[in-house]
């Protein structure tokens, strides 16, 4: 009996190595990454908003949801009357001046949720550098506001942790999406998947619903969809091409993305 015993233990622990071992391996740099920034100390606030202005409108995945006026709230245009997010940046929280409160937006967005949108934004210090945030920050400023980002700013911020957690902020991206979990909703809820997609009673209905997902794609296709999103687009969606971020490679850990792949995968 403790023979066979023995034989089973050491047959699942292999199991799990081997499993361990295919997720390790797993390709993570297949998505778009956010370019890095080298920026000199004497960098000047326009070359900060140039910087920003690129990685808004490209990898660093800003426009799949704001811009649009449904998910989440417009930042170059006008919002309910108060004008761009630079001419009412600094109002949004008593005693936090524009730049403040930007830079709280992109590390620790569910600080504060603005009325009337879900907290599905991700926490961006897990995928941009210190000075790929700032630069964003100068650029929203920089959208009916005065940019007061400096270089100054941005060493202040390489030593401060990302999120308002513990470490720095490679660190946090190292972790994986919810803090590595591999909870497959925790990992979709952190992602902030459900903005668009809808999973049994939880999500929008603005990218295929994907309660039933499995049953049309296989695992190999889900993983390329998350990995590569522009590859395969469903029939009827053509024309939100490009919203989806090319980015979650770079946040997933292999761990993760092999838990998402499987947990989208049984969904039948």
């Amino acid at each position: 009996m403790w023979a066979i015993n023995l034989r089973i233990i050491g047959i699942v622990l292999g199991v799990l190595a081997l499993y361990t071992l295919i997720a390790n391996k797993i390709p993570q740099v297949q998505s778009e990454v956010p370019k890095a920034l080298n920026l000199s100390s004497n960098v000047t606030p326009e070359q900060l908003v140039s910087a920003g202005d690129q990685l808004f409108h490209g990898a660093g995945g800003c426009t799949a949801c704001h811009g649009l006026g449904t998910r989440a709230p417009n930042l170059l245009t006008d919002e309910k009357g108060l004008g761009p997010i630079g001419a009412r940046c600094g109002k949004r929280e008593p005693g936090k001046d524009c730049k403040a409160y930007l830079y709280e937006s992109l590390v620790n967005p569910r600080a504060y949720v603005v009325a009337g949108y879900e907290p599905i934004m991700p926490e961006m210090g897990r995928t941009l550098s210190p000075q790929q945030l700032w630069a964003l920050v100068a650029f929203l400023e920089s959208q009916g506001g005065t940019v007061d980002v400096t270089a100054s700013d941005i060493p202040a911020a390489a030593a401060a942790p990302a999120g308002g957690g513990s470490g720095a902020p490679g660190a946090a991206k190292a972790a994986g999406i919810a803090d590595g979990s591999t909870d497959p909703m925790a990992i979709i809820r952190g992602g902030g998947c459900l903005g668009c997609h809808k999973i049994g009673a939880e999500g929008g209905a603005i990218a295929p619903d994907l309660t039933h997902v499995g049953s049309r794609l296989s695992q190999a296709l889900i993983r390329e969809c998350i990995l590569k999103p522009d590859t395969r687009v469903s029939k009827g969606y053509e024309k939100f091409v490009g919203v989806m971020p090319k980015t979650f490679g770079n946040m997933l850990t292999g761990a993760q993305l092999e838990a998402l792949v499987q947990f989208l995968a049984s969904h039948k």
